[in-house]
């Protein structure tokens, strides 16, 4: 049968694993974070962190009454991430430690402390939007693409830490292309692999060894004879980690998200408390859209919503369901409006966000993430919703 090529499209989708510098950083910040939370759940945190060769920078605004040992937590990290050893250039042992913390601003805080200033209730630590997306193409409620090119570097890291890749170093990243045919997930296009290496093995068995340790057991059935794989497509790759790329907090949001396939409002997560609604507004966005999903309100839903600093309620609450929802738009929106509250406080409330679990959003996506502890990521309004829905 003759496939009609104006229905074909390809969408690609990247990941990095917990040792490329990026998400060093990342780590580092939320690890901050958490260790504040720990002693003070309302502890505020705006913690962002530099890497390169034989160093780590800290610095930021912070309110808490935790004693937070910055040096220790920044070792710490980078032992459990793999960076153990001399030879990698990048060692916790003896990489130098910068930290310079201050007290969050005055001016901005008269806006997020309840009952100070011209404020009654907690308000939004800063202006912005943020987006939450679901789709039901896969069990996660997430794009495919962006789920495979998790699991990819998930695996990467796992054979290297098991032991049953033992050459393989902290380092790496994937990119998967899917063929969607009428909407539909058909086939894997590319598969994309950078991994970082000891000097003692050869490219040919790398390559042959990642495709059947790593690329092969993820992806499955969507690779054919006309996949295209590129595993270290520049050849080797010994020379990795912060002495290779300078890594900074913030820089993989797109990674952290949706892969691409919908907008970004511009705002990083890691290191930010919860007042600060670039992190728990676009957690509350994800809750809700993934709820509209699973309800069968719609098969795909992207929901905007903007704030003011300041300010409790949004400026402004947006959808677009890409024409697959089964109950007018603006009756979708009506019970987002009625079922779930955007002001901060009440997000932080309800989705129980004062909890030292950040570390761990920190690496292989904050959405799609089977975990208990990711509380956006719970379908419990999904049954009201579709009642009320009448579908």
């Amino acid at each position: 049968m003759q496939r009609n090529i104006n229905n074909i499209r390809l969408i690609t989708s990247e990941s990095v694993t917990e040792g490329h510098p990026d998400k060093i950083c990342d780590q580092i910040s939320d690890g901050i974070y958490d260790e504040m939370l720990k002693v003070d759940p309302n502890s505020r945190s705006a913690v962002e962190c530099f890497c390169t060769t034989g160093l780590v920078v800290v610095g930021g605004e912070v309110t808490t009454k935790a004693y937070v040992n910055i040096d220790k937590i920044v070792r710490n990290i980078l032992k459990e991430i793999g960076y153990d050893k001399q030879e990698y250039g990048f060692c916790s042992d003896d990489v130098g430690v910068i930290s310079s913390i201050h007290e969050q601003s005055p001016d901005i805080a008269q806006g997020v402390n309840e009952g100070e200033g011209e404020f009654k209730e907690m308000g939004a630590g800063d202006q912005g939007l943020m987006i939450g997306y679901a789709t039901n193409e896969t069990p996660e409620f997430m794009p495919l693409p962006i789920i495979l090119a998790h699991k990819l570097t998930e695996k990467l890291a796992h054979v290297r830490k098991k032991g049953i890749l033992p050459y393989l170093r902290p380092d790496g990243k994937s990119q998967v292309t899917i063929e969607y045919e009428n909407g539909k997930a058909k086939r894997a296009d590319a598969v994309v692999i950078a991994a970082h290496h000891s000097a003692d093995i050869s490219m040919k068995k790398l390559r042959a060894d990642i495709k059947k340790k790593v690329i092969e057991p993820v992806m499955g059935k969507l690779i054919d004879k006309k996949t295209k794989l590129f595993i270290n497509a520049t050849g080797k790759f010994i020379f990795g980690g912060p002495p290779a790329d300078t890594g900074l907090t913030g820089r993989k949001i797109i990674v952290d998200t949706y892969g691409g396939i919908v907008p970004h409002g511009g705002g990083a997560f890691s290191g930010k408390d919860l007042t600060k609604v670039d992190r728990s507004g676009a957690y509350m966005a994800r809750y809700v859209a993934k709820n509209v999903v699973a309800a069968g309100l719609a098969d795909r839903c992207q929901l905007q919503v903007a704030y003011a600093i300041g300010i409790a309620e949004p400026v402004g609450i947006y959808i677009e369901t890409y024409g697959t929802n089964k109950i007018p738009e603006p009756r979708v929106l009506e019970l987002i409006k009625k079922h779930f509250d955007f002001k901060p406080k009440q997000i932080i409330k309800n989705l129980n966000l004062k909890r030292p679990i950040y570390r761990k959003t920190a690496a292989y996506g904050h959405f799609g993430r089977n975990d208990k502890d990711f509380t956006w990521e719970k379908t419990d309004k999904a049954v009201v919703l579709k009642k009320e829905a009448g579908i």
